[in-house]
């Protein structure tokens, strides 16, 4: 915990002058540095000055004379808007967890909307927050009513499904809303999800070109003086504007926070009763949403924070439809035969390992090269091992972690210590031990599992996402006459991406072996069709 503010209350009054007249939050703390209060203000100056007046204890509510009894120091972040000020208090008031503030303790200040690609036919919904389900998330926007609009925006311009459940209904299939050009009837699931693909990029912010449009749109419709088109599309451009936007990210670093990534490794080596620090942990996430490509991911955190040159990502290759543990097997067997296949190629004394176990050896070859890194500076660049990890964290609970288990004593590695943590209620499972390990929810060391559980979701999500967005493109491909399974290969070994084939010329197409210029036609004919 940070150290204490001093004993005698300073002169905040004083402060104020330095505070700017500009949007942003300001965080209260009370004599132990604690952070007690987080609130927003259109102008920083007079809201954090309002405090502090001599008027202001004689007024005050129980509540707010309390806090006001208890503020010790302020600090201040200006930000850009005055929406990037709600989203940035809701984000600290989560963060910290202050203790005279009410909003926003349950996540339901903003709406995000959700998209779930298991559906058949995924529709775009408005939730109040972020679930772990696997679906995409966008947002959170700080104005509902313009969302709403781009909602309805979207449905015309992409003919996408909003709100509702299941399959279109006859009604959806026949209306006319949905033709883009062609209805929802006249078009398979595989092309409505080239829809959604599309209506995605666009909520992420890939709308300068409809935005250029709607503009050119708007100017016409008052040359030809139909000055209530002209009007509505302004309201259009407004909102699409809004919810586009691309808001600040308020990362870890650009925050006021109470993480101390060396302190919550100790604690983590105390909770877990290790016999070292946790410096090297690696954690799995398996990513199922839907039997065509299940995924893994393996993320490395050092010293507490990601290391981002050694993370790795999987493609399950032995494991067919949907299961978690099987999945978890053949990833940690992947990743630690790896490992010591590359000692044994690294460090010739590694074919010891027929007489010595496997863990035992990676550490002596560790400590010797880390002497002699120490030892000869000269060297540091070139000189190359590997080691295994001080922790391996799973993504569930007991079926993930003795799956995992059962792969890591097959190799030999029956001591590296190994957990799995839980979603639901936050539970560590350990080996050889029944009951969960539940620490408190603001210890340093459930802090750090989180950070390393919700990166390698985040990297598994965003490979999957990555591998479906391919697939969707290239399954166009698909319908195209004349177009055979080796030609489809050909035309993407050649340009890449349906993108990049999409933008070539009939001539260019022609050049790629086995395409003739009559084919090279229908293709670019398709394309800009499809």
């Amino acid at each position: 915990m940070s150290s204490a503010l001093p004993k005698e209350k300073p002169d905040l009054a004083r402060r104020v002058h330095d505070v700017p007249h500009k949007p942003g939050v300001y965080l209260m703390r009370d004599r132990f540095n604690r952070v007690i209060y987080v609130g927003k203000a259109r102008d920083l100056r007079k809201r954090v000055g309002s405090y502090f007046m001599p008027s202001k204890m004689a007024q005050a509510d129980l509540k707010t004379r309390a806090l006001l009894e208890a503020v010790w120091d302020f600090e201040f972040h200006t930000v850009a808007s005055e929406p990037e000020s709600l989203l940035l208090e809701g984000k600290l008031i989560k963060e910290y967890r202050p203790r005279y503030n009410i909003s926003f303790r349950d996540d339901k200040r903003f709406l995000v909307v959700k998209v779930d690609p298991t559906e058949d036919w995924p529709r775009f919904r408005l939730a109040r927050f972020k679930k772990d389900d696997h679906a995409r998330y966008f947002g959170p926007y700080a104005h509902a009513g313009a969302l709403r609009q781009t909602l309805n925006f979207m449905r015309k311009k992409f003919g996408v499904l909003t709100f509702g459940r299941g399959s279109p209904t006859e009604r959806e299939l026949k209306s006319s809303t949905y033709q883009v050009p062609f209805r929802l009837s006249e078009i398979s699931a595989e092309q409505y999800r080239e829809r959604v693909a599309q209506a995605c990029d666009f909520l992420e912010g890939q709308s300068r070109e409809l935005i250029g449009a709607l503009e050119d749109e708007m100017r016409k419709a008052a040359e030809k003086l139909d000055f209530e088109k002209a009007a509505e599309l302004r309201n259009m451009l407004e909102d699409v504007r809004r919810t586009t936007k691309p808001m600040r990210r308020f990362t870890r670093h650009s925050l006021p926070s109470t993480i101390d990534p060396e302190k919550d490794v100790e604690a983590l080596r105390e909770a877990l009763q290790l016999h070292r620090a946790p410096a090297v942990m690696e954690c799995f996430d398996i990513s199922n949403i839907s039997t065509t490509h299940v995924v893994a991911s393996m993320v490395c955190f050092r010293n507490g924070v990601p290391d981002k040159d050694n993370y790795r990502r999987y493609r399950i290759r032995t494991v067919e439809g949907q299961d978690d543990f099987a999945s978890m097997a053949e990833v940690v067997r992947r990743r630690y035969s790896r490992v010591l296949l590359q000692a044994r190629e690294v460090n010739p004394e590694a074919a010891e390992f027929s007489q010595e176990n496997p863990q035992e050896a990676l550490e002596r070859l560790d400590r010797s090269a880390s002497f002699q890194l120490a030892g000869e500076a000269g060297q540091v660049k070139n000189s190359r091992y590997v080691r295994l990890p001080d922790l391996i964290i799973v993504d569930g609970g007991k079926g993930q972690l003795s799956s995992a288990c059962q792969e890591l004593q097959r190799l030999g590695l029956f001591d590296l210590p190994i957990i799995g943590l839980a979603k639901e209620f936050e539970e560590i499972y350990r080996p050889g031990r029944a009951l969960p390990l539940q620490l408190p929810a603001d210890s340093g060391a459930l802090r750090l599992l989180q950070r390393i559980r919700d990166e390698a979701h985040r990297f598994a999500n965003t490979y999957h996402q990555l591998l479906m967005k391919k697939r969707i493109g290239e399954s166009v491909l698909d319908d195209c006459p004349g177009v055979s399974q080796n030609r489809k290969s050909l035309l993407l070994r050649k340009f890449g991406s349906v993108q990049r084939l999409r933008k070539a010329t009939p001539e260019e197409i022609a050049a790629t072996e086995g395409i003739g210029p009559k084919l090279a036609e229908e293709v670019h004919r398709f394309l800009q069709r499809h």
